[in-house]
């Protein structure tokens, strides 16, 4: 039975689809993965492992395809190049960078993307701001997991999985709520979760947790919070287990599991009551209007078109040079040395 997510008010503002309620499958269809990446390889070996017969589409001279082989794909019967993964695919999905799906897209895909096929996509970016435009005669729709490849391969293999957003731009055949739906249960997604949006909403919000909250937000308030302390007279490693370690490795998981009650709940009554006290007035209106200024540079296309315009410019070494001077940072240089003292057994400590 669909699960209903209510308000406080009591009234229904969302629905969450589980296992029992998809019912259709993928037999008789050949799923075709382009790319090997993060989403790539994590969705693809769940596709497989749940009996969908699934190859890959790859760049024969690329890192990938020696990745691939080691596992377990066979080259000329489950990988292909891409434009021979397309011609066989029923569905294909393209799980490449957003900036290299336009070029892809038009030169390897399009051309063998016979009528009927499904074009499936795991973010909304290139449909929403037309950076791939596909035919009028195919189905388009998107599995979204919420979060990265090499969880929803994890989660997998531990029997659960990881909640997924999906949608459907384009029903060609009127049958693709129900591929995309049978694509979401093949890689676990149905076990916690998956809820029907758009892809507008999708990379609107997938774009805004990115920049303000997730991977953005979070770094500059914990490097302020670093620099804060130091240059306050706190020892740097102080600050670090501080400010870093606890934050990503004690509180959110605590907030990941019960929510930002049940983890205030679960830390000691003063850290409650500072954080009651204090997150307001670091975390004010002025932040909030900023945030409101990043969703507008997101709805209006901004951010796409210019991190497009850079990419067209530069490839990544503007943004590979923006990384390198972040990692400058002594937050940083302390917490490497530290992480590799602490876990010095780990293949990676950054």
């Amino acid at each position: 039975m669909v699960k209903q997510i209510k308000n406080k008010d009591g009234k229904v503002i969302a629905e969450l689809l589980q296992d029992e309620d998809v019912t259709t499958d993928l037999s008789g269809k050949t799923l075709a993965v382009i790319g090997y990446a993060s989403q790539g390889r994590g969705q693809s070996l769940c596709y497989r492992d749940s009996g969908v017969n699934t190859i890959l589409g790859l760049r024969r001279d690329g890192p990938s395809w020696k990745n691939a082989i080691e596992d377990g794909w066979v080259e000329n019967e489950t990988l292909f190049e891409i434009e021979e993964a397309t011609k066989k695919g029923d569905i294909v999905e393209l799980l490449i960078a957003d900036t290299a799906q336009p070029e892809v897209f038009t030169e390897k895909i399009e051309p063998n993307l016979n009528e009927g096929k499904m074009l499936v996509f795991s973010h909304g970016f290139n449909i929403h701001f037309k950076g791939v435009i596909p035919p009028k005669n195919v189905d388009v729709a998107m599995i979204a997991p919420k979060g990265p490849g090499f969880t929803v391969r994890k989660q997998f293999e531990a029997g659960f999985g990881v909640p997924a957003l999906v949608a459907v731009e384009q029903d060609y055949t009127g049958k693709a709520w129900d591929k995309i739906l049978a694509m979401a249960k093949a890689v676990g997604a149905t076990k916690p979760g998956i809820f029907k949006t758009t892809f507008k909403d999708e990379v609107e919000s997938d774009l805004f947790g990115e920049q303000v909250d997730l991977c953005g937000g979070v770094v500059e308030m914990v490097k302020h919070a670093f620099e804060t302390l130091v240059e306050a007279g706190y020892n740097p490693l102080l600050a670090y287990w501080e400010v870093h370690h606890e934050l990503h490795g004690l509180i959110a998981p605590l907030a990941y599991k019960y929510g930002n009650v049940g983890m205030l709940n679960r830390v000691s009554l003063t850290a409650r009551k500072g954080a009651i006290a204090t997150g307001k007035r670091v975390m004010d209106s002025h932040v909030k209007e900023n945030m409101k200024d990043s969703l507008k540079d997101i709805q209006s296309g901004k951010f796409a078109k210019d991190w497009m315009d850079e990419y067209k410019e530069f490839g990544f070494s503007k943004l590979d040079a923006e990384i390198a001077e972040l990692k400058q940072h002594d937050l940083e240089t302390v917490g490497l040395q530290t992480r590799k003292i602490m876990w010095p057994d780990a293949d990676k400590h950054e």
